[in-house]
């Protein structure tokens, strides 16, 4: 079961809560219900383009239901593919039930998300099928988690009471919540109930118009059943005619993957005979995800390669010492350092640092970007790349962000690496160029600049800091969905932003964090790092002409890919 904290730090931006009008849940109303059910908001449940089917009834009725969301589909002048996550036999049934369909795929739990995603376009819509039975919610569930697409739960009510089917929805609806994954909304199959009983469930499973329970006397969805049964202008406008879900984190490493492979970018990594670097090196050759150079002496790194079983037999491996290129650079290093006392046999001696080679390869345009840290320090890395990569024209600080992987979505951090006590100017340039990071990467920015206090209940120095911050972000770029000053809960959470914030336009749906200093940035990342088990992909550097990236001395091999990635991408854009 998720726990209120877990909620909170995921930033959860969709609004779902659990209530119930039996004397028995009344304690748990009474508590804090957060940590019953993951939350939502209804404004961004629209144009889902998904649905994933769940729960415990036969394959028959499972295939009376795609003809049913195929028709709503096209309805709305979408297309409807199937996407069977399913043991062979349902597998076999579905084909039949989607004939008419426009595409049908099979595929394991394995592999879901990537057909998925080769799936999904803003003129398809995807039905998902599960494994379905009593024994497989679970793992359906997460499945929908996943992939970010809502869930259709699916129960038999094999003739059985009130009593009973509000209990049998109840584990179920609970068991979607500990997998974080959204109820669209139920399906009673099999059940014949008083109209007084069936508002009675929907007041336990439904607030605002969300989650309804939908009722069928049969065990199938005829047409003339599903219109009976189902609010189909509920429905329709809630899954098909209005933004997209947050792209799911394993979907977003896969299109962050995707994106830098079509790139095809020369990318070098400084510290070539480090194990995490060779083992990230043998994944993003395979994958084809970029072009890699290795520096370091040759025969080294071929010898600990070997050592470790890996293949880098595509990698560029080059010796600062013995470059052609080590004159060229040493001399460029000194032209551009001699004002500040650098001598010609300072450069030379400075160029044989394999982070400085690496940078001037990228000044240089023997590479495209450049990624280093995973031993030495942020300010080993970071300081070649200010004194001669420098800052882009308009910008006058280099700040980082970090890409915030929660269980069912992705936000954006900034500033956690670089900038201690960031002025208001400062503080503004790092919203703006955050919320570009956050596009560059499809995720729309809607930015809270983060306090202590949430609109005008506070106030201070640090307060006014922000306060002039958000102004100055708005005049530098009028068009940016920006508030502040705000508090982190007001700026994840809606149920707390109808209290503090009820007119913000950012508050409770807040996809980019802009924290006041390096301190309440740095804490807050590892945080929800540490508490969510969340992949925090970064820091990714900003305001740089070329990109530099920065990898945390733990960081793992699946981090290094990330950022290699990431900077792959950074680097065709500037292009």
């Amino acid at each position: 079961m998720l726990d209120s904290n877990d909620l909170l730090t995921q930033g959860l931006a969709f609004r779902k809560r659990r209530s119930s009008l039996a004397a028995k849940h009344k304690k748990r109303r009474q508590r804090d219900t957060s940590a019953d059910m993951p939350r939502y908001h209804a404004e961004d449940l629209m144009k889902s383009n998904s649905l994933t089917l769940l729960g415990n009834v036969s394959s028959d009725t499972i295939s009376s239901l795609i003809p049913r969301f195929s028709e709503l589909a096209k309805s709305a002048k979408k297309k409807t593919a199937v996407l069977a996550v399913c043991g062979e036999t349902l597998a076999k049934k579905l084909k039949a039930a989607a004939a008419d369909l426009d595409q049908f795929e099979v595929a394991q739990a394995a592999d879901a998300e990537k057909k998925f995603s080769a799936l999904k376009s803003g003129d398809t819509f995807v039905l998902v099928v599960g494994a379905t039975g009593k024994d497989n919610l679970a793992s359906d569930a997460k499945l929908a988690a996943q992939l970010g697409s809502p869930a259709l739960l699916l129960c038999d009510g094999q003739k059985a009471g009130f009593e009973a089917i509000k209990k049998c929805l109840d584990q179920a609806q609970t068991c979607l919540a500990q997998a974080s994954c959204y109820p669209f909304a139920s399906m009673l199959f099999g059940v014949r109930l008083a109209k007084s009983e069936e508002n009675a469930l929907n007041a336990s499973f439904m607030i605002n118009g969300e989650s309804p329970v939908f009722f069928f006397d049969d065990d199938k969805a005829t047409a003339e059943s599903f219109a009976h049964a189902v609010d189909l202008d509920n429905i329709r406008g809630r899954l098909l005619d209005a933004p997209e879900l947050p792209m799911a984190p394993a979907l977003f490493q896969l299109e962050l993957n995707s994106k830098a492979r079509k790139a095809k970018q020369r990318i070098v990594l400084a510290e070539g005979l480090e194990d995490r670097i060779l083992k990230a090196t043998d994944v993003l050759l395979k994958g084809e995800i970029a072009d890699i150079i290795l520096l370091g002496k040759t025969d080294e790194i071929q010898k600990k390669a070997q050592s470790l079983g890996l293949d880098i037999s595509k990698a560029t491996i080059i010796d600062p010492a013995n470059s052609e290129k080590f004159a060229d650079y040493a001399n460029t290093y000194y032209e551009l350092r001699k004002k500040k006392g650098v001598t010609e046999e300072d450069a030379k001696k400075t160029m044989l640092d394999a982070t400085v080679f690496g940078t001037m390869m990228v000044k240089k345009g023997d590479a495209d970007g450049m990624v280093s840290g995973a031993v030495n320090t942020t300010a080993h890395t970071i300081r070649p790349a200010l004194q001669f990569v420098k800052t882009k024209p308009g910008f006058s600080v280099v700040s980082s962000c970090f890409l915030m992987c929660l269980k069912d979505r992705v936000l954006v951090f900034g500033d956690c690496a670089v900038n201690p006590n960031p002025t208001a100017e400062q503080l503004a340039e790092i919203a703006v160029t955050t919320a570009q990071t956050a596009m560059a990467f499809g995720i729309e920015p809607r930015v809270a600049m983060i306090s202590y206090s949430s609109g005008n209940s506070g106030k201070g120095p640090d307060v006014d800091l922000v306060i002039e911050a958000t102004k100055l972000a708005k005049e530098k770029d009028p068009s940016l969905l920006i508030d502040g000053p705000l508090q982190y809960d007001a700026a994840i959470d809606p149920i707390v932003a109808k209290t503090k914030m009820p007119n913000s336009a950012v508050a409770g749906k807040a996809t980019v964090f802009i924290f006041p200093s390096l301190t309440t940035g740095n804490t807050a990342y590892k945080a929800v790092q540490r508490a969510c088990d969340c992949i925090a992909i970064g820091p990714v550097l900003q305001g740089l002409n070329k990109p530099v990236n920065d990898l945390s001395r733990g960081c793992l091999v699946p981090d290094i890919v990330n950022t290699v990635a990431i900077t792959a991408i950074q680097a065709a854009n500037e292009k």
